[in-house]
């Protein structure tokens, strides 16, 4: 059965593939399309799952919020090079399974991948991609806010940090402020939304350091141990203002807390903030010996 330039356009649009590669699969199935599209896709999960076992600790971080529903999606999904994380198609990736997150609610990643997207499941097209893309693709994590208060997100640098904040007794005109908590908690790092949110066992490590520094300072030595922990009560104060949400110093006019910057516009529920990779190895590659390598790849198929 012959097949035209058209046929092998619609195969590249429905199936994401490489020109090249639906030729060579329209030429194999003898033009019927659908017998293509299968070669594809075992082809296809062929070179995905040979991709398995390579590092992905480059990606991005996205969001989306159910307008219907309000619920919030942060999700990181990562892939192998800086350069397809830039990619609109990367993106698109991301932007869809965010969306899934949002409709179905699962509770974990091993969940996520057996949610229905485009007519499979999650995992299945996160493996087709793979294929399509050239690199391995894995979703890392997710947080979702379902509420019936007010979600922000920010993402920051193209998905290399993504904050997502939930505000409560939300007055009408907040939106601004909300807004700039959330590049506060991009920029900031905080750990935790007030004092009352630190755990015990935390405050009595953090007391531990400081007056073993104390101690270990000659200025000190002729103190008793009580002036020494009255001291380092003291010193927590610091700890908070780096530590806690509502303590820190506001970005735009560090004159006011983001505590005295909120005041009664609304409360912060919670927060999450995602740093891309955080905690991933990365591949130690240059660019240049990367792209060489593809172009090489490229000249063996």
């Amino acid at each position: 059965m012959a097949f035209t330039a058209k046929d092998v356009m619609t195969l590249r649009e429905k199936s994401g593939a490489g020109m090249l590669e639906c030729k060579k699969a329209l030429t194999d199935a003898d033009g019927d399309m659908e017998k293509a599209a299968e070669l594809l896709r075992e082809r296809g999960i062929v070179k995905a799952i040979k991709k398995e076992g390579r590092i992905a600790a480059e990606g991005a971080v996205g969001a989306y919020i159910c307008a219907a529903c309000g619920a919030g999606v942060l999700v990181e999904i990562n892939c192998e090079s800086d350069f397809v994380s830039r990619g609109d198609k990367f993106h698109e990736i991301v932007d869809k399974v965010a969306k899934v997150i949002a409709a179905d609610r699962p509770a974990n990643v091993d969940a996520l991948n057996e949610c229905k997207i485009d007519g499979d499941t999650v995992k299945n097209y996160i493996t087709n991609q793979t294929a399509v893309i050239g690199e391995k693709i894995s979703i890392r994590r997710f947080e979702i806010f379902d509420t019936k208060g007010k979600v922000e997100t920010y993402i920051h640098m193209g998905g290399k940090v993504g904050v997502m904040v939930e505000a409560v007794d939300f007055k009408d005109g907040a939106e601004e402020t909300l807004h700039d908590v959330a590049l506060q908690i991009a920029a900031a790092k905080p750990s935790y939304v007030n004092k009352s949110e630190v755990p015990a066992e935390v405050i009595a490590k953090e007391k531990e350091i400081m007056l073993v520094q104390m101690q270990n300072d000659p200025k000190n030595a002729n103190k008793p141990a009580n002036i020494l922990e009255k001291i380092v009560e003291g010193k927590l104060g610091k700890f908070y203002q780096d530590n806690c949400l509502l303590d820190q110093a506001f970005v735009k006019d560090d004159s006011q807390t983001v505590g005295q910057v909120i005041g009664s516009k609304f409360k912060v529920a919670r927060f999450v903030r995602f740093e891309m990779g955080e905690g991933l190895e990365k591949k130690s590659e240059n660019l240049q010996d990367e792209v060489a390598k593809q172009v090489e790849a490229m000249k063996k198929n």
